[in-house]
């Protein structure tokens, strides 16, 4: 998956727009290319594997519509881990049941949100959920936000950042088509969460498909979804559709 939404195009596209993210300042905006995504995907992926995460492993993401929240996905996909993004707005209960279900091995998470007229402190609710759960993370790389920056457990927490820019580029893992891509899991509104487990075959191969067949898009032009990351049409039609088909996209 990181490949086809990466590498294949950073021969006539690297300088190319791949990411267009406009942040909750309209004036705290940038204009992400090929190259430069794949440069950050690639180093959090090796960050990744230098800390012993590998094919198979599940990987919690807590973070905020930023694009490190799109390169860790696709790291994970890269090296061929399982991510499972939360979706920022649910509290520790829920964070901790989905991380007891899913088992991961690293935790990655920001220090803080920001709505209308507040921040909104991640940490203090990621350390609550790591208390709750009955699966012991050992390892959560956070990033450190300027709004609020949190407070780091000695041995456990490591900066986010510092992984990305220490690491070096790395190459895809190959995958089977029915290797799983992602575990989402339900809101839990009508018990507890199920976690919905996607491949990366037959996943590539129908978003690349609808984004032509069904939303009319052509190559170079620009997609926009209204939608958090946290659900499936931000993993859908945010990260993994737009990439396939190498529109460029803006992500709110």
């Amino acid at each position: 998956a990181s490949a086809n939404c990466i590498d294949r195009h950073l021969e006539d596209k690297k300088n190319k727009t791949a990411i267009i993210w406009v942040g909750d300042d309209p004036e705290d905006s940038k204009q992400i290319s090929y190259k430069e995504l794949h440069r950050n995907v690639c180093k959090a992926a090796n960050g990744l594997k230098d800390i012993g995460v590998k094919k198979g492993d599940r990987v919690t993401i807590y973070l905020t519509m930023i694009p490190q929240l799109a390169y860790a996905m696709l790291a994970c996909s890269r090296i061929g881990a399982i991510h499972s993004v939360v979706f920022g707005g649910f509290a520790p209960n829920e964070l901790a049941t989905r991380i007891d279900d899913s088992k991961p091995k690293v935790v990655i998470a920001g220090s803080c949100g920001i709505e209308p007229g507040k921040i909104i402190e991640y940490k203090p609710m990621l350390d609550k959920a790591l208390e709750l759960s009955t699966h012991k993370i050992k390892t959560c790389f956070i990033f450190q936000r300027p709004e609020k920056t949190a407070d780091m457990k000695k041995g456990r927490d490591h900066d986010l950042e510092n992984l990305i820019q220490i690491s070096n580029p790395t190459s895809p893992v190959s995958v089977k088509s029915d290797d799983p891509l992602y575990i989402l899991y339900t809101s839990g509104t009508t018990g507890d969460p199920k976690g919905m487990v996607r491949d990366n075959g037959g996943h590539a191969v129908a978003l690349k498909n609808s984004m032509e067949m069904i939303y009319g898009l052509g190559i170079n032009e620009v997609f926009w979804a209204a939608s958090d990351i946290g659900w499936v049409v931000g993993h859908s039609y945010i990260v993994y559709g737009p990439l396939l088909k190498a529109v460029s996209y803006t992500h709110l």
